[in-house]
């Protein structure tokens, strides 16, 4: 049986172009084209996809809440999240929402082909990123968990200081550099200081890395 996949992206070229690598796969199959979240969201109830390969920011409804609406109503539809940078800071939000993964917009053709199948199947994603992060997000914002604990269980395993613990914890809650920075009310020019410093700190190029890397070493 095919992997009916539903392509969600504002650009047509880009949209055009994957379809027609992904149709080279005889065990792929393109269901649908979407050009914004609220055209994904219906396509979805059309075409009736089991792999969505979202575009983050898209006009009308982004792919984050997108993906939320989707998957409040099709649980069982996998959503890997496409990006252009590696250090996109609403790929945790959009883990946060449900999306098992994502992938580069520039990745390798056969590196999509990997990861679309081996979401589709269940296994883990090794690269580029762990299919497990939603519930782990979600476990650390347990209301039986307050910030100041889990800032006291960072300052205690890395050496940060308390305002990089601080930046940590609501990098957590995928909060963006503007949202951190009305949050502490700094700049966000400072906010991307900060970020380089506990990046440097815990040996991560990225705030995906540094979520992965906490997440992964504090279960």
């Amino acid at each position: 049986m095919r992997i009916k996949i539903l392509i969600a992206d504002d650009q047509r070229l880009f949209r055009q172009g994957l379809r027609s690598l992904l149709e080279q796969a005889e065990d792929l199959e393109v269901v649908g084209e979407a050009a914004d979240g609220q055209d994904a969201f219906t396509m979805v109830q059309k075409t009736g996809p089991s792999i969505i390969l979202m575009d983050v920011e898209m006009p009308k409804l982004d792919g984050i809440n997108a993906t939320r609406m989707i998957l409040e109503r099709y649980p069982h539809i996998r959503v890997l999240m496409l990006s252009v940078h590696n250090d996109d800071e609403r790929v945790v939000s959009a883990i946060q929402a449900g999306a098992a993964g994502y992938i580069l917009k520039d990745a390798d053709h056969n590196e999509f082909i990997r990861i679309i199948r081996s979401t589709h199947s269940g296994e883990p994603i090794t690269s580029p990123f762990l299919a497990d992060l939603t519930q782990r997000i979600q476990g650390r914002q347990s209301p039986s968990r307050t910030d100041e604990e889990i800032k006291r269980e960072i300052r205690e395993r890395y050496p940060l200081t308390e305002r990089e613990g601080e930046i940590l914890v609501h990098l957590l809650k995928g909060m963006s550099n503007k949202e951190i920075s009305d949050a502490v009310c700094v700049s966000t020019e400072t906010i991307k200081s900060h970020l380089q410093n506990i990046y440097k700190k815990l040996g991560v190029k990225s705030r995906i890395e540094a979520a992965v890397l906490f997440l992964k070493n504090n279960p």
